[in-house]
């Protein structure tokens, strides 16, 4: 009896045993089976971020290399923008700087017309030519390079007797108050007589410029080849 209690009492601890190892097994599988969908998992997740990763930053250096070329041809057409601008000044600066030869030109060439002076006291009215060599002055009243031609001190010099032209040959006989008129590109403007004085040759004060318009006529003196006569004239108020 007590042999067949023990017997029973032993076969129910093996089976309690046996189905103990049996579900220790089935959580050790479970276990592997977890850690294993885990490792899996994480293994996808990082490569997956690596390729993420990686393509980002292909894109990076890609999108940096684009912007960079993107500014370069800003700055490349910025540059040729600047240069047809340039270019375009340069054209405009020609064609004005040919504009004004032109102008000069046409002056020069009916200057004669337009540039005269005018003195009705002494009967005189003579064309006005640049320059005051002998050549100009026998056929002309010669302006003094230096000096003005409409605003300031304008000098000019002409032939008293001698020669073919004698313009300045009576200005000797003019006073002070006598009127003077002089025409320079169609402009004309009035001049009173202030002053009549002999000076040395080498004299120039006379034609330096002044701040009021003045007008200057210069002229040999008579058997006196080291003194000029000089009259001076300032616009009319």
């Amino acid at each position: 009896m007590f042999k067949n209690f023990f017997e029973k009492i032993k076969f129910s601890a093996q089976k309690n045993n046996k189905d103990n190892k049996i579900g220790d097994d089935k959580n050790i599988k479970k276990y592997i089976y977890t850690n294993t969908f885990i490792n899996v998992l994480t293994f996808i997740i990082s490569i997956s971020i690596f390729f993420i990763i990686n393509f980002c930053y292909s894109n990076l250096d890609f999108l940096s290399q684009k912007a960079s070329l993107k500014a370069g041809f800003t700055v490349n057409q910025n540059n040729i923008e600047t240069s047809d601008i340039a270019l375009s000044n340069e054209i405009s600066s020609n064609i004005q700087n040919q504009e004004n030869i032109d102008n000069y030109i046409g002056k020069t060439e009916d200057r004669s017309e337009n540039w005269y002076i005018e003195i009705p006291s002494i009967s005189l009215k003579a064309e006005i030519q640049e320059g005051t060599t002998k050549e100009i002055m026998d056929k002309y009243v010669g302006h003094f390079e230096e000096t003005q031609n409409w605003i300031g001190n304008i000098g000019l010099a002409a032939h008293n007797r001698g020669y073919e032209n004698n313009y300045f040959a009576d200005i000797k006989k003019l006073k002070e108050g006598d009127i003077i008129n002089y025409c320079y590109n169609n402009k004309i403007r009035k001049y009173i007589v202030e002053k009549q004085v002999i000076i040395e040759d080498t004299d120039w004060t006379y034609l330096e410029d002044t701040e009021e318009n003045t007008l200057t006529l210069i002229t040999c003196v008579e058997n006196e080849p080291k003194y000029r006569r000089c009259v001076q004239a300032t616009e009319e108020k």
